[in-house]
């Protein structure tokens, strides 16, 4: 029946691919790391008054949740950017033994609440699984303007993408990573008075300088501190245009020219920080994927939508999303190696080439058991996977060199046939293959049943490993018999599977 169990084999490596195809791909699964961002930003030009009235209702909200243990505030600064419209919350949740909702779930409740709070914008966040890899959790996205179409036509076109991606299904609460325009005050330089009337420009530009923005003079020793002295116009000089009427440099007669007679103001809209990637023009935007779908799903809708902006627009990852493109990329070639270097180690140990051959064979049942373990349970083809499918091709391999080594002795030393031999081993190995294994699911089942912190990638390895030895494991024992004699046949072994007589 050797044919049948081969063309078994083929429809399980069939099966393997279709798997492959279904399984949503991702980079590392989001964990529940005990920490929460809130960002908080309100209307340009909002005072810091204003800010620190929502921060403290926005506190009073997270405090009434009690699987939130504390939370602390900062106003006019965040991760998206410094201005008084702005503000963060660091939340920290409670242990995982006294709370029943995981990060995921308290973020999405914290961003319901938010709805209520109409004077500004709130987003809750998770922390990065790797620090380093994109100040949020999810994906980092930035949208380019290589046609050098202008910052207002770049702004158009990422709301015009916010606003798509608002409307898709594998998307979920995708946001610019950034501060909106706010009025600026513009200040332009007469030269041609300023030299007219002896007023070096740079005297001028150290004047605004000195006034508006603190300078650093020197240090000075007050109860035994270093401190900096800084040199700034008091407050009420220093609120809009019409102050420069009290600032004044000297001239080259030695006469004193007020700034304001030099000096001509406009206000206007601008971005408050200048960002470029690849040498482009460029605006940030995060996202995370919907419940239920994976960052490769999410990043293939952001790719799709991308075709209906208008022309002139591109787009590159960054991050954390970089990392899932490259190491996507990479894993064909390590599982390529991987099994090249189990196969050159055993062909080194056996001496023989058959024998890695036919032991190499009980991967796919190996790979099907992870794939369909995975898929069953809603994971996603993430980087702990990958590992975990580097691990099911030595301990499915060590499964058939328990009853292939075996037979090949039984051939060698006691002249039997190739399917007598393989009986034979596979009658004496049953009990160690399936008692190593075993002990190796009950092993790694505490990683697919964890929970509390790292829970998410103990559960992506131990489901796929556990997955891939319970199935290589039964496959295993019936298949591998005829992988040994199919191999032996395709060498020259014309046995007819009857023991040597004499």
């Amino acid at each position: 029946h050797a044919p049948r169990w081969m063309a078994a084999f083929v429809v399980v490596i069939g099966l393997c691919g279709l798997l492959f195809w279904r399984l949503p791909s991702s980079f590392l699964p989001n964990e529940d790391q005990g920490t929460l961002m809130v960002m908080v930003q309100l209307p340009p030009g909002a005072t810091i008054d204003r800010t620190s009235a929502v921060m403290t209702e926005l506190s009073t909200i997270l405090q009434g949740n009690p699987a939130i243990a504390g939370v602390m505030e900062v106003g006019g600064f965040s991760f998206v950017g410094r201005g008084e419209n702005a503000g963060m919350a660091f939340v920290t949740l409670a242990p995982w033994s006294q709370r029943d909702e995981n990060a995921e779930q308290i973020i999405a409740w914290i961003n319901q609440q938010a709805r209520g709070i109409k004077q500004a914008r709130v987003c809750a966040a998770n922390s990065p699984v790797i620090r380093g890899l994109g100040q949020f959790g999810g994906f980092d996205f930035r949208l380019e303007d290589p046609a050098g179409q202008g910052h207002a036509t770049l702004m158009q076109a990422r709301d015009q993408l916010i606003a798509l991606a608002a409307k898709d299904p594998l998307l979920h609460n995708v946001r610019s990573n950034g501060l909106d325009d706010a009025p600026q005050l513009g200040l332009k330089v007469d030269r041609v008075k300023a030299q007219a009337m002896g007023v070096d420009v740079s005297d001028v530009f150290s004047a605004i300088q000195l006034m508006l923005a603190p300078v650093y003079a020197n240090d000075f020793i007050h109860q035994g501190r270093i401190l900096r002295v800084q040199l700034q116009a008091d407050a009420p000089w220093r609120m809009n245009a019409d102050s420069l009427q009290h600032y004044y440099v000297r001239s080259d007669s030695g006469n004193l020219v007020p700034v304001a007679s030099l000096v001509s103001d406009s206000w206007g809209m601008g971005s408050p920080t200048l960002d470029r990637y690849n040498g482009f023009a460029a605006t940030a935007l995060t996202g995370s994927p919907a419940p239920g779908h994976s960052s490769g799903e999410a990043m293939a809708a952001m790719q799709k939508l991308m075709q209906q902006l208008p022309a002139g627009f591109s787009y590159e990852w960054s991050g954390q999303s970089l990392q899932e493109i490259l190491s996507g990329e990479q894993a064909p070639i390590i599982f390529a190696l991987s099994l090249l270097v189990v196969f050159l180690c055993l062909a080194a140990l056996y001496e023989s080439w058959s024998v890695p051959l036919s032991v190499l064979m009980v991967v796919p049942l190996g790979l099907l058991g992870a794939l369909l373990f995975t898929w069953l349970r809603g994971l996603s083809d993430d980087i702990y996977f990958k590992v975990g499918l580097i691990a099911i091709i030595g301990l499915a391999a060590k499964n058939a060199i328990l009853i292939i080594e075996f037979a090949r002795a039984e051939q060698e030393q006691h002249g039997k046939g190739a399917i007598a031999a393989i009986l034979e081993a596979c009658r004496l190995r049953f009990r160690p293959v399936l008692m190593t294994s075993i002990a190796f699911i009950f092993g790694v089942l505490p990683l697919a049943l964890s929970t509390g912190a790292g829970a998410n990638s103990r559960h992506a390895i131990g489901t796929g490993v556990a997955g891939g030895m319970l199935v290589a494991t039964i496959l295993g024992v019936l298949m591998i018999p005829v992988f040994y004699v199919v191999v032996r046949r395709l060498i020259g072994d014309r046995s007819d599977g009857t023991e040597a007589k004499g």
